[in-house]
């Protein structure tokens, strides 16, 4: 890549200079990172809105993650082809256009095609923002600015539920999203002032044809699978057609990945033990937590009668119980090896979801609280360690490529889990209250509202969530088998690793 931007002075204390670098790159996050979270409170406003089931709204996110997966690839080669801080405009640009057109949006459809838009400029602003922070601070100083980067992954799980549910109770839906025009366009007008100027060089040649096949062949798989509870079964022409051609297109990326010198997602990565174990423990838990995550919100809207807000609220206990472990998470997977650190966390999540399995339109909200700490507890301990197990045993010229693969597959794998558990609440709904599943949600909220049946319709509606939270921790047990093969003790340091190499970016947290 190339180097831009001054060169960092010395000393570990970051300077006026590279605090003001962070101060943008930290608005950029903050509105990336809220914005995937306020989404998750408004998903029962969005279905009522449009007339539509959860199964189908659930592409608000789906979209969104996969066209994350999409993008993240191209940051690296575009930094370097056009210059890191045009990217960072562009992104934010982007970001802006897809969040006017997403508050615009008059149908389901055109709502789910603008947040792709929006996932665009989204997947762009974290990676760029992150190569020009520490390309502005130093190696030496990368601590530090993992740290600054940090505040706003740990608190966006937190205040992006409780502001999205106060904007869908007090104004509009549409605000969730047209909330990023002030803050997009501060964002601007600080980036053109204080990022420094591009030098931009030519990069290697980026693998165009290879991004066409996997972003396509994902969505028509998941597009596919989602269509099994709408069209009875996986004989139904817009089940397996959309499911075969995802599937050919993604067989053709393997087979042609083999052949050709760079690859969209290096698969000679995979040769490294540590690095298959990592990314098939790292699937398995997205598919499982970012599935259960987007439900939660849901669950106390729909099953319980809260506000949006406070749904929020009652989120925030997960999100200060990953406070709490992910600091100390990282820095023991590098000292003790991330086995010791994931599987405790593992287990920690799981005995926080037995709640959830056995939920009912009653119980207690200090249990649910507790044990939505809990499992927030075991969420800080597991991401950031497996990620550690998947990078720590790679030689750095591998580094990059590693990077992009771990992001491509968390986004995808919550993709995937968002979809697969949305399919199956929707297929509950629609069972318990003997409608069509494009029908179940809007039937439970109809029969919930009306006093005749309110008791009954919201324990119906508990019993589908208690359903569907099963199988997400059968999903999350199902990590366990690839974590118990984690490193076990700190790895030893690959040649040529210490020294003062800027550490890829770590994963791009979402939910």
């Amino acid at each position: 890549m190339s180097t831009q931007g001054p060169a960092a002075p010395a000393g570990d204390k970051l300077d006026a200079g590279v605090l003001k670098i962070a101060g943008v790159v930290i608005l950029g996050a903050i509105m990336a990172i809220l914005d995937t979270t306020v989404v998750n409170v408004a998903l029962q406003k969005l279905t009522i809105e449009f007339q539509t089931s959860f199964d189908t709204i659930q592409w608000v996110a789906t979209g969104y993650m996969l066209a994350l997966a999409t993008v993240i690839p191209v940051t690296g080669w575009a930094s370097d082809r056009f210059g890191t801080k045009r990217l960072y405009l562009t992104a934010i640009g982007l970001f802006l256009i897809g969040s006017m057109l997403t508050g615009m949006a008059w149908d389901v459809e055109s709502l789910i095609a603008f947040r792709v838009l929006q996932g665009f400029g989204g997947g762009m602003l974290m990676p760029a923002g992150m190569t020009i922070l520490t390309r502005a601070a130093g190696p030496h100083r990368i601590g530090r600015v993992m740290g600054v980067l940090g505040v706003p992954m740990l608190l966006g799980p937190i205040g992006g539920p409780i502001l999205g549910g106060w904007l869908v109770d007090a104004v509009s839906w549409r605000w969730i999203f047209y909330i990023n025009v002030p803050i997009g366009l501060i964002t601007i007008l600080l980036a053109w002032r204080l990022l420094p100027k591009d030098r931009p060089e030519p990069g290697e040649r980026f693998d165009f044809a290879g991004m066409l096949m996997v972003s396509p062949g994902l969505a028509a798989l998941i597009f596919g699978v989602s269509n099994i509870p709408s069209a009875g079964g996986v004989g139904a022409v817009e089940v397996w057609l959309p499911a075969l051609a995802g599937i050919v297109l993604l067989v053709a990326f393997v087979l042609r990945a083999n052949r050709v010198s760079n690859p969209l997602v290096d698969l000679k990565l995979f040769k490294n033990r540590s690095f298959s174990i990592a990314m098939v423990t790292m699937t398995f838990f997205c598919v499982a937590f970012f599935g259960a995550m987007l439900l939660l919100p849901t669950y106390f809207v729909l099953a319980r009668g809260e506000s949006a807000m406070n749904a929020g609220l009652l989120l925030a206990p997960q999100g200060f119980g990953a406070m709490l472990t992910m600091p100390i998470a990282g820095r023991l997977a590098d000292k003790i090896g991330a086995r010791k650190i994931v599987l405790p966390g593992l287990v920690l999540m799981l005995a926080g979801l037995i709640s959830f399995t056995q939920v009912t339109a009653t119980t207690p909200y200090w249990l649910l609280l507790s044990a939505l700490f809990v499992i927030g507890l075991g969420m800080g301990a597991t991401m950031m360690p497996i990620t550690s197990a998947a990078l720590q045993t790679l030689e750095p010229k591998d580094m990059a490529r590693a990077s992009t693969a771990t992001n491509i597959f968390q986004q995808t794998a919550g993709a995937i889990g968002a979809a697969v558990l949305s399919i199956i609440l929707a297929a509950q709904l629609a069972g318990k209250f003997g409608v069509p599943t494009a029908q179940g949600q809007l039937a439970a909220t109809g029969a919930i509202m009306n006093p005749a049946t309110h008791e009954v319709a919201a324990g119906l509606a508990a019993d589908s969530f208690s359903t569907t939270f099963l199988w997400s921790m059968i999903l999350l047990a199902l990590c366990l088998v690839p974590a118990a093969f984690l490193p076990k003790t700190k790895p030893a340091l690959p040649e040529g690793a210490a020294g003062g190499e800027v550490p890829a970016a770590p994963p791009i947290m979402t939910h």
